[in-house]
């Protein structure tokens, strides 16, 4: 299995999605120690800004690009088959004022490019082109956003991952969510990533069934 393993969290040694996400990678890794891990670190890689150039380049067909346009271009087409070439994609962040963070809405907007992670059909649909792959969600938030909270109709993360990852394919993604974390007590906060770390392990066990089923099925 190769993934591509994303963190958007600003904070480095303090950060809660940070530490939940290295605990997913040892888990996967100790049922696939082949595991290829492809790690993309939003803080430390900084992702250009999407211009009016970038977007005039992305709906020009690839033979009449100018040389600027392949320029603007160039980061987002290596991401683009990065994103392609994984099996899995474990995706971590924090949320940000109900959202997802600044640094991981200019990966969205980088990756979602019509011809690489999207096509448009003759008929008017578009098809997304990340379907098959494994795709896990795992987020912090401050406050407790589950069902019956005060805060919970204040999630504006969750619908909006689903709407960009399902446009361009994934139809089925796992969230993983440690909440309350920020703004909660230590009990409170101990408890959301004691939650989070079982989900994780449980899900880590699931992938490693999966992956090693193929293999099994053909040694026997």
């Amino acid at each position: 299995m190769k993934l591509l393993h994303v963190d958007a969290s600003p904070k480095s040694a303090n950060s809660g999605s940070r530490a939940l996400s290295r605990f997913f990678v040892d888990q996967l890794r100790a049922g696939l120690p082949a595991l290829s891990v492809d790690y993309l670190d939003l803080a430390q890689e900084i992702l250009p800004p999407i211009t009016g150039l970038f977007a005039s380049a992305t709906y020009t067909p690839a033979d009449q690009r100018t040389a600027e346009m392949r320029e603007a271009l160039a980061v987002s087409d290596a991401l683009c088959a990065r994103l392609l070439a994984a099996d899995a994609l474990l995706l971590a962040m924090p949320m940000h004022n109900w959202t997802m963070p600044a640094a991981f809405k200019t990966f969205v907007d980088t990756i979602v490019r019509s011809g690489l992670t999207y096509i448009a059909t003759d008929d008017g649909r578009f098809v997304g082109t990340l379907g098959g792959k494994k795709v896990l969600f795992l987020t912090t938030r401050g406050v407790d956003l589950r069902p019956g909270s005060p805060f919970a109709a204040m999630d504006a993360l969750t619908p909006a991952l689903r709407a960009a990852f399902g446009f361009i394919g994934v139809a089925a993604p796992i969230f993983v969510d440690a909440q309350p974390m920020q703004f909660a007590n230590e009990v409170e906060r101990a408890a959301a990533v004691r939650r989070a770390k079982e989900d994780l392990a449980a899900l880590a066990e699931t992938w490693g069934d999966i992956e090693q089923q193929p293999a099994l099925s053909k040694a026997g």
